[in-house]
C-alpha cells in the first residue's frame, strides 16, 4: 500500500458504513474496514480512535457550524428564531446526502452501543447551542430551553426525513418540526 492515501477518511467511513450494513457494527473490526478501504490497519488508527468513531467524525464539524450559525445571527432576534435559522442553514448542508445519512442511521438504529454515542453527540450539541446562547445575552432557563428545543427539533426532522424517499430536503421537515413545536407550545 502507498504511503500517501487520497481520500482516507472518506475511504473509511464509507467502508465502515458497508461493513456494519452488511455485518453489523459489533461483528466488524477496524482490520475488516481499513482492508475493505485498501488501507493499512494503522492508517485507521492515525484517522480514528475505535471503529465507533468512524460514524461520529463528523460531530464537531456539525457541532461548530450549528454554533456559528447561531452565534451569527443578529443578536435582536428571539432565541427561538435564531435557532430556527441556524436550522435552515444546517439543513442545507445535507442536500445530497440522504443515502448516507439513512445508511449510516439504520446503523446507529442497530446498535445500543451507538445508539448512546448519538446521544451523546446531541447532548453535548444542546450544551453548545445554550453555551452560544447565553454568550448573545440569552439568559436561563431561556438559553436551556432555546437550545434543547433545536436540538429535539433537528432530530424529529432528521428522523422524518430519512424515514421519506430523500425526495424533499432536510430543512423542510426542520421548518415543519419547529411548527410543529411552537403549536404545541401555543397550545394549539
Amino acid at each position: 500500500m502507498s504511503r500517501w492515501e487520497p481520500n482516507a477518511r472518506g475511504r473509511l467511513e464509507q467502508a465502515a458504513l458497508d461493513l456494519y450494513s452488511e455485518r453489523g457494527f459489533e461483528q466488524t473490526t477496524a482490520a475488516q474496514i481499513a482492508e475493505r478501504a485498501g488501507l493499512s490497519e494503522r492508517t485507521f488508527f492515525r484517522h480514528y480512535a475505535d471503529k465507533r468513531e468512524v460514524l461520529f467524525g463528523g460531530a464537531p464539524i456539525l457541532e461548530k457550524l450549528f454554533v456559528d450559525t447561531l452565534a451569527g445571527t443578529e443578536d435582536t432576534v428571539a432565541p427561538i428564531d435564531a435557532v430556527a435559522s441556524t436550522l435552515d442553514a444546517v439543513g442545507a448542508v445535507f442536500l445530497d446526502r440522504y443515502e448516507h445519512a439513512r445508511q449510516r442511521q439504520a446503523v446507529i438504529a442497530a446498535s445500543p452501543e451507538l445508539r448512546e454515542r448519538e446521544l451523546i453527540k446531541l447532548a453535548s450539541l444542546s450544551a453548545a447551542l445554550a453555551t452560544t446562547l447565553r454568550g448573545r445575552g440569552v439568559e436561563e432557563p431561556a438559553a436551556s430551553l432555546a437550545a434543547e428545543a433545536g436540538v429535539a427539533v433537528f432530530k424529529v426532522g432528521f428522523e422524518r426525513w430519512i424515514g421519506g424517499d430523500g425526495e424533499r430536503p432536510l430543512a423542510e421537515f426542520l421548518r415543519e418540526s419547529l411548527d410543529q413545536l411552537r403549536t404545541v407550545a401555543s397550545g394549539g
